[in-house]
């Protein structure tokens, strides 16, 4: 399972032009699902962001968690992140997992996250998504379960 973690100051998702999603103060998780992964993987990435201390105190050091900050998380499925670009010009997805078992890894991730008492917005998994946002400092973080374990 892999994620891209950015700290924002607003993120949104829209499908055919009605907002899904929305969140201030937070992070924007793109969360791609393998063939491999299991709620072990959701579970080690949801500890990992919720804990990840990507947020300034007083001092402006990075020092403080989503949980710390009381912040929002907009979480958005996100296939491409298995995308194999090492032959030719197209990438390959088939990494990816197919949808039937992406969409409930998912959903795993999403419930533990507000397990933990986050609070939580989505994308719509298999839909045409327009994300808008905007990164906070910048800061983004790449996670991938496999090399955890």
């Amino acid at each position: 399972m892999r994620a891209v973690v950015q700290r924002v100051t607003n993120a949104t998702v829209t499908v055919e032009g009605r907002v899904v999603g929305d969140i201030e103060n937070g992070l924007l998780v793109f969360l791609g699902v393998t063939h491999s992964d299991t709620e072990k993987d959701a579970q080690y990435l949801v500890d990992k962001i919720s804990g990840l201390r990507i947020f300034e105190d007083e001092n402006d050091k990075l020092n403080l968690s989503i949980q710390d900050v009381g912040g929002s998380i907009l979480s958005v499925s996100q296939f491409t992140l298995f995308g194999d670009c090492r032959h030719g010009r197209r990438p390959s997805f088939s990494e990816a997992a197919r949808p039937e078992q992406g969409d409930v890894l998912y959903q795993v991730f999403n419930a533990k996250l507000r397990e933990k008492g986050l609070e939580v917005e989505t994308g719509q998994f298999q839909a045409h998504m327009e994300v808008h946002l905007v990164n906070d400092g910048p800061v983004t973080i790449l996670l991938d379960s496999e090399k955890n374990f």
